[in-house]
């Protein structure tokens, strides 16, 4: 069992939204966390029929519960008229509801009862390596962060599973795609596209449909938390600014699986690339663990000049590199950056075991491999980072 850093106090005042893509652990989160709550499962075919059917029977089955007893609601998008009847216990019996979900689109779609800013939203992520004792990061580049997947010996099977049935299967069943075949095809060349600045057009002609669809695909992935979209930072000072978000996956073991990386080998582009996106993934989480209300974007010139990662109106870049050794060509986008924004805190996180400072820039390193002499190196570089940022 992983001890989760999910923001979620034991003793909930307030009503909770908790959205999180499909196997990131919110069942067993809250089943662990609250042992005590009264626990009502959407997935259960018998409770979702007969409420389906009724959905004032919720009302009736918790009615005279004392005030501030905590309900939990697994998967309310399966039943989302339920929300008229949970805004009615709120509102006039004072009971606290975490409502859990894998998709906020079914609510937004049909302008189901959002229950008007009663309560609030929290998201939990596939996991971080803080969360994970002995963390092997080869491991979690390979196998992704989705509990299941990570603990698993051979990941193969459950990540196939995972897209080929679920994510056909929530497409099919909501009726988001007309052409499964090319919606198929759009995960593909979504996936070799990762962490790259989105390009519509060009996406459109691999997959053979509109740019619009293309959108509306985007749109689908990031509304099922399967993908997000990391914007591009737009102050601009001096150079002209790349303006287009960049997409990622929300686990790089998806990635993995729609490319059939099966390995994954120290020093290649693709294991930079998996590198990159692990640490895109942590920051991620971490910001909104936090429950930090700045902004996570990148920032590219025309010229080619970039940084991977800024915090916030400039308050932190992170430039990341999957390499053991940190030259000074690794550097030129923080140079440049800190040239436009002088005020900025410089980072460069890699795998070069000799943590140290170049200038104004910070060298960190986030993992070492076990046959490294550890005496110099924290190995919960990470943690104490993403903490301090």
């Amino acid at each position: 069992m992983f001890d989760r850093l999910c923001p979620i106090d034991s003793h909930p005042e307030d009503s909770i939204f908790l959205f999180g893509a499909r196997q990131t652990g919110k069942s067993t989160f809250l089943r662990n966390k609250f042992p005590g709550s009264i626990y009502i499962d959407l997935l259960n075919t018998e409770l979702k029929s007969r409420f389906s059917r009724k959905p004032s029977l919720l009302y009736e089955m918790l009615y005279d519960k004392e005030k501030g007893t905590l309900i939990i609601i697994d998967e309310i998008p399966e039943v989302p008229e339920l929300l008229n009847e949970v805004h009615r216990l709120i509102s006039e019996k004072e009971l606290v509801f975490i409502l859990c979900g894998s998709s906020a689109r079914k609510l937004k779609r049909k302008g189901y009862n959002t229950l008007g800013g009663r309560a609030y939203p929290v998201h939990l992520f596939p996991l971080v390596s803080a969360e994970i004792p002995d963390f092997d990061l080869t491991k979690a580049l390979t196998h992704g962060m989705l509990p299941a997947h990570y603990l698993a010996k051979n990941p193969e099977r459950r990540l196939s599973a995972y897209i080929d049935v679920y994510l056909k299967e929530e497409i099919k069943e909501e009726a988001l795609v007309r052409n499964l075949s090319s919606f198929q095809r759009f995960l593909e060349v979504a996936a070799l596209t990762n962490g790259e600045i989105l390009n519509n057009n060009n996406i459109a002609q691999d997959c053979g449909v509109s740019a619009n669809t293309v959108a509306s695909y985007f749109e689908i992935l990031e509304d099922t938390l399967i993908g997000f979209k990391v914007p591009a930072y737009n102050k601009v000072i001096k150079r002209r600014l790349v303006q287009a978000p960049r997409f990622y996956y929300f686990d790089i073991g998806v990635v993995n699986h729609l490319l059939h990386r099966k390995e994954l080998t120290r020093g290649t582009t693709d294991y930079g690339h998996a590198f990159e996106h692990f640490v895109i993934q942590e920051l991620r989480a971490w910001l909104s663990y936090k429950d930090s209300d700045e902004r996570l974007s990148y920032w590219r010139t025309y010229t080619g000049m970039e940084v991977d990662a800024v915090i916030g109106d400039a308050r932190v870049a992170i430039e990341i590199k999957s390499v053991e050794e940190v030259l000074p060509r690794h550097l030129k986008g923080l140079k440049a950056f800190a040239e436009e924004y002088p005020g900025c805190r410089s980072i460069i996180v890699s795998l070069d075991p000799i943590n140290r400072r170049i200038g104004n820039i910070e060298c960190i390193c986030l993992f070492a491999e076990a046959n490294v002499d550890h005496r110099a190196i924290n190995r919960c570089n990470i943690i104490i980072l993403f903490a301090s940022i």
